[in-house]
């Protein structure tokens, strides 16, 4: 019998993070694992999406941000010093809340990662397109009209419009913000469908506010909260099925039943 043993893309250790001199996550300790999706959840102001920009150190680019701890992804902590930021961030993609197409051709938006890259083939750039956008489930859609403008889709598209310029890129690891809260139920379906394909190749970690679609398409979940005027802290984490139906901590309970948040 094989035995599949699990691999982990992140091992995040003791982390603790401060906007100024507000610490806002405390001794943050998980494992994220490879080709899975990870939920976070917790009410809102929690840190999630301060833990989440941890992974690619997108919070470099807030001012008087201050970090303690280690994050290894593939084993190499992205915080020590000499790390290749834009080369982790390639690595490790994000897509947004509000979808964020740029003010340029459907083809344009999603070849400007790889040209900025250093891709000029158009028959490569041709390939990457194609690709990405099948990937993301939106080539059938605008395979005919690829020279209008990206801002002309509906926003269900735009966000997988995002999707595919982030793919385009070949990143690792895929980051979500929240990404459906700004779509009808129908985008939203197709967002989670998408998730739960792409996971064979891609990573991907999640922050939803949506308890439903957390226990819809995540392999494991974390609950954070932060507890009056506490920094947040990660209360529990686990396989979702056991998050949601046997959670071990009271207050983990009691926020996936709506008692708070």
């Amino acid at each position: 019998m094989n035995i599949k043993i699990k691999e982990n893309a992140f091992e995040v250790r003791n982390l603790n993070l401060w906007y100024g001199k507000h610490k806002a996550l405390e001794d943050i300790t998980i494992d994220i694992v490879k080709n899975a999706i990870t939920a976070i959840i917790g009410p809102s102001g929690c840190g999630k999406s301060t833990f989440l920009r941890c992974l690619n150190r997108m919070n470099d680019l807030i001012d008087g941000i201050r970090i303690e701890g280690k994050v290894y992804f593939e084993g190499k902590n992205i915080y020590d010093e000499g790390t290749d930021v834009v080369l982790l961030r390639k690595r490790v993609g994000m897509i947004f809340q509000q979808p964020n197409p740029f003010p340029m051709s459907i083809y344009d938006n999603v070849a400007f990662g790889p040209r900025l890259h250093g891709i000029r083939d158009r028959n490569r750039l041709d390939e990457i397109v194609k690709d990405s956008l099948e990937k993301a489930s939106l080539w059938k859609e605008v395979k005919n009209k690829l020279n209008e403008s990206a801002l002309s889709l509906s926003g269900g598209q735009q966000q997988r419009l995002a999707i595919a310029r982030v793919l385009a890129v070949e990143p690792e690891v895929i980051l979500m913000d929240e990404p459906c809260s700004a779509l009808d139920p129908a985008s939203t379906q197709r967002i989670e469908d998408l998730m739960v394909e792409l996971k064979a190749n891609y990573t991907i970690v999640i922050v939803t506010h949506n308890m439903q679609q957390a226990a819809r398409v995540s392999d494991f979940t974390a609950f954070l909260l932060a507890e009056e005027n506490e920094p947040a802290k990660l209360i529990e984490y686990g396989e979702t099925g056991q998050i949601f139906t046997n959670p071990k901590d009271i207050r983990t309970e009691n926020y996936i039943t709506g008692r708070f948040g």
